[in-house]
């Protein structure tokens, strides 16, 4: 009788006459989703078990907010304080030299609405810099200075619930699920009572499934709504979430579906668990780093700042033969009429920069190629995918450091193509004149 029961399949149930709406009808009613429901809650461990999850949803939820909270409070408290420095750097210089000199100009990459749910590398990649009309690849890479194996922890954002402690939380309720009721002598009564495995077992891993999902999407929602997140994205997000959420309850179900011991199937699937969200990406990251080596930023500061101090000590042509073959257009104004000119000056800031391009433009391709077959990487681990799929839609992955990277070089070549005019054909200085001085705009999120 149980094994005829067993046996019944929905592909049986359809070459019967009834269709899929039929056949669900038939098997799941809303008096059994109730019962279930009641059921779960008499479960002492499961209803901790979903609070543990809405406590952890809401603390990576609320770090999250706090966190890019911080970063913008952070870019209004520098604006204010780079339009006073401006302000005071005119009212203390009167020369273009002086003052590009002293004038930094604040850039930054102003976090996403949905930054606070991935933070992704925006603790790892400058997400500002304070920029100058010296050289700049030692004011880039200064920075490159952070831990990167402390960094690779990551914080305890939303992403990171979802991605790492959610499947966690699916095993340890759908671990259980047939084996629980085989130890305890139940299963064959259930089965005998029921009128098919799904009426049985569908509506107790709905709610459960459900449960769980709601329970950890549901400080996401409220974080969105706070945050003016797009309803689109919200959607998205969501989507998969509930698909990535569904793999680890469809595995756990298949995976105990003829278990007798609720033991083993715990561990094998915290052994799948640890498998794709630790083994996979880490070695992966570890292959990567060492078949793909490139300079250190710190590389590049120390080649940048070597080739600008030599400078001190060439002649004026060694620097201004070079430049000239780089500008062309200031070949007929590099006379100078004393030891020292600030065209001079920032003719070897620039040619410091140009003697170490090739090693920044190596350390950008090989950051670009690493960050890509890590792509390849996370095929074969779903929770690092989901993590690259929820970073990239909230502009906090690699890529948006790299183009935050670009728009800061861009910036810096406008201070200069402005800069240049004034130095070289030794324009009287004008405070009007400087009111045309470049500022960084930060592209918005959805236009890269």
């Amino acid at each position: 009788m149980s094994a005829q029961i067993q046996g019944f399949t929905m592909s049986e149930s359809i070459t019967k006459g009834l269709g899929i709406k039929g056949f669900l009808a038939q098997r799941i009613t809303l008096k059994q989703i109730m019962r279930e429901w009641r059921f779960m809650l008499r479960q002492r461990d499961v209803v901790m078990l979903l609070l543990c999850s809405l406590l952890l949803s809401g603390f990576a939820i609320t770090s999250g907010i706090n966190e890019v909270d911080n970063q913008r409070s952070t870019i209004e408290r520098l604006l204010k304080a780079d339009a006073l420095d401006g302000k005071d750097v005119l009212n203390s210089h009167a020369d273009y030299g002086s003052v590009a000199y002293y004038r930094f100009h604040l850039t930054y990459s102003e976090p996403s609405a949905l930054a606070f749910a991935a933070l992704g590398e925006r603790d790892i990649y400058p997400w500002k810099h304070r920029i100058r009309m010296l050289a700049l690849e030692g004011q880039i890479y200064e920075s490159d200075t952070a831990n990167a194996e402390l960094a690779q922890t990551g914080k305890f954002d939303f992403v990171f619930v979802i991605s790492a402690l959610a499947p966690l939380l699916v095993i340890l309720l759908f671990h259980d699920l047939f084996a629980n009721e085989r130890a305890n002598g139940r299963y064959d009564l259930l089965l005998s009572t029921a009128r098919s495995p799904l009426s049985l077992w569908g509506p107790r891993s709905l709610v459960r499934f459900v449960s769980l999902f709601v329970i950890l999407l549901l400080p996401f929602w409220f974080g969105a709504f706070m945050q003016d997140v797009g309803l689109s994205d919200t959607a998205l997000i969501s989507l998969w979430c509930g698909l990535y959420l569904l793999l680890w309850a469809g595995l756990s179900i298949w995976w105990g579906r003829n278990a007798t011991s609720s033991p083993r199937v715990a561990s094998g699937l915290i052994g799948i668990w640890v498998l794709l969200t630790f083994v996979i990406p880490t070695a992966g990251d570890v292959i990567i780093n060492q078949s793909m080596e490139s300079v250190d930023g710190g590389d590049i500061v120390l080649a940048q700042r070597e080739a600008v101090n030599a400078a001190w000590d060439k002649p004026i042509e060694a620097t201004m033969g070079p430049f000239t073959q780089s500008y062309p257009q200031w070949k007929g104004y590099v006379d100078m009429q004393s030891l020292f000119e600030w065209k001079w000056f920032y003719a070897f800031q620039q040619m410091g920069d140009e003697s170490t391009a090739e090693l920044s433009l190596a350390y950008r391709k090989a950051a670009s190629k690493k960050y890509e077959v890590a792509g390849y990487v996370s095929m074969l681990a779903l929770p690092h995918l989901l993590q690259r799929k929820m970073t990239r839609l909230a502009q906090t992955d690699a890529i948006a450091a790299f183009e935050y990277e670009r728009q800061v070089r861009d910036f810096h070549r406008r201070l200069r193509h402005f800069y240049y005019p004034l130095l070289f054909k030794n324009e009287v200085f004008s405070v009007e004149k400087l009111a045309d001085t470049p500022e960084f705009v930060p592209m918005a999120n959805h236009e890269f």
